[in-house]
């Protein structure tokens, strides 16, 4: 079986023989609806692989779509003139870059329909509705217009240069205008990309594109379901279950905790990341994929801005204007955090219309928290070796070698990092630096501010062997802390369990920057 990884043509998919799984009928519904569109997905979700689909159908290339659903329920397959835009492949952080890539395309558009280049005259947007009217009269047929990553020339130079930031959006701004002052002459439009910037003027120039993002009818356009795995990779994943001497139930769940859990609407449909699953099947390897090719850097810029800890953003509920909307704002990067593919829906509230945020699987939150540590802890070391170590060490239940592990990857963190004005933000930095250490663990069983009838435990981590229940202070005395433990009774649920129990109060030096003191107790049963 061959796999279309990296490849976003639709003709190429088809004529080469890879594996396509077929969504021609939620395409053919889709230009039967209605006709200006927006859809916000992850990076290599599949949206250029979708809009090069789109191309190929209204070319009317009908001999692509044998064998597949369309090709029973379309009749007609006319052929309309598609203007194509893909943003993808420019680096906008130069000036002048957007005003090229765009002045290219409409200069192309303008040789093809006769009409003399008037760059000098008109800007980009009334060029491009001449060319729309000139194609409309030509061909009898109205015009298709599809724009790929269309947000991607704000996104390079969001939170770096703000003087091309807005530069941007006014061009982009005039260009799309087209799609008010042509509508007689559009059939269809589409418009993928990361983020909707509807609140900051992009799309201004004309009517609001219908937004298919969350709805449920489309939540499933791009992703692969598990009904599409059963039905396409039945095979590959029994040959993947061999290399893991596993079943391939087994193996089929071990996928689906590593790529599976995005939803796109309140439906719940399971979709899984297309590029790491075909990655993962071509190589039988189950690896980070999506994280491997790359993090948006306007992603972290917008984090070096957050001080909320992402302890306090994920696993909670949050009404739709929080998270939907699309504007780009560095003091609330939730919803970048959303639609970049970080965090998705994972419960719906009917009663309330509130969704659960939390990452969607394995593969995400591991690559997220390491992104995130290394952005705000930048540590000196090896991150993945250091927290090997402290699997192992936990796994062996060393406790005083664990404290000389946590005190070596607090002291590689810069003093810049940690310089905080006051006691209050001093506190804060050293719960949220402890919270992306232990997120980091994840091969164990994590709790951060865990509840308890008796108050909030900073944290419990539990192996197969170990229980370790923590209590910090900061520039306080570790006897102070485990005193907290034993007032609090925060070690009480496990009175009766088999594992051995270590209490283990601690303090960070907000002078030095690392474990001040270190005093650990086993309990007794």
């Amino acid at each position: 079986m061959k796999y279309p990884i990296g490849i976003q043509s639709f003709d190429r998919v088809i004529e080469d023989g890879y594996v396509y799984v077929d969504k021609t009928d939620l395409i053919y519904s889709l230009v039967h609806e209605s006709s200006i569109y927006f859809l916000s997905r992850p990076r290599r979700f599949g949206k250029s692989l979708l809009v090069s689909t789109l191309k190929n159908y209204f070319l009317g290339r009908r001999e692509l779509f044998r064998g597949l659903a369309i090709d029973e329920l379309e009749t007609e397959w006319a052929t309309y003139p598609v203007f194509h835009v893909d943003f993808n492949g420019g680096n906008f952080t130069d000036s002048g870059e957007l005003e090229k890539k765009i002045n290219f395309h409409v200069s192309e558009w303008e040789k093809q329909y006769g009409i003399p280049d008037r760059e000098e005259e008109l800007g980009y947007g009334y060029r491009f509705i001449e060319v729309l009217r000139a194609a409309h009269k030509q061909t009898g047929r109205r015009c298709v217009v599809l724009i790929d990553e269309y947000d991607k020339p704000i996104l390079d130079v969001l939170d770096v240069d703000r003087e091309l930031e807005d530069r941007h959006r006014n061009v982009l701004k005039g260009f799309y205008s087209v799609f008010k002052g042509a509508d007689e002459h559009l059939q269809f439009v589409l418009l993928t990309g990361v983020t909707k910037f509807s609140q900051v003027s992009v799309f201004s120039g004309f009517n609001q594109p219908k937004d298919i993002s969350m709805d449920g009818r489309y939540e499933t356009l791009c992703g692969i379901t598990q009904e599409e795995i059963d039905r396409y990779f039945p095979q590959p994943i029994a040959d993947m279950a061999v290399d893991y001497r596993c079943t391939p139930e087994e193996m089929k769940q071990r996928l689906k905790q590593q790529y599976d859990g995005y939803h796109f609407s309140d439906r719940m449909t399971d979709v899984y990341n297309p590029f790491s699953l075909l990655n993962a099947l071509d190589s039988r390897r189950v690896n980070d994929y999506w994280f491997r090719s790359g993090t948006p850097t306007y992603l972290i810029r917008l984090l070096n801005h957050f001080d909320e800890n992402l302890n306090e953003l994920t696993g909670k509920y949050y009404r739709p204007e929080e998270f939907v909307d699309y504007k780009a704002d560095v003091e609330r990067p939730l919803p970048m955090i959303f639609q970049s593919g970080y965090l998705t829906i994972k419960d719906y509230d009917i009663d309330f219309n509130t969704f659960l945020l939390d990452f969607p699987n394995n593969e995400v939150k591991n690559g997220f928290l390491t992104m995130l540590s290394a952005a705000y802890l930048k540590p000196a070391e090896d991150t993945g070796g250091w927290i090997r170590d402290v699997v192992i060490t936990m796994r062996r239940g060393e406790v005083e070698k664990l404290s000389a592990l946590f005190a070596s990857f607090l002291a590689s963190i810069p003093y810049t990092m940690r310089r905080k004005e006051d006691e209050v933000e001093r506190e804060r930095y050293f719960q949220y630096t402890f919270y992306l250490i232990l997120r980091l663990i994840s091969v164990y069983t994590v709790y951060v501010e865990k509840v308890q009838s008796q108050g909030r435990v900073d944290c419990v981590l539990e192996t197969p062997q170990y229980v370790y229940i923590f209590e910090f202070k900061l520039d306080g005395t570790a006897a102070e802390a485990l005193q907290q433990i034993e007032e609090k009774g925060y070690a009480r649920e496990y009175a009766a369990d088999v594992r051995k129990v270590y209490k283990i109060g601690a303090t960070f030096s907000s002078e030095t920057g690392t474990i001040g003191e270190w005093e650990c107790r086993e309990m007794k049963n």
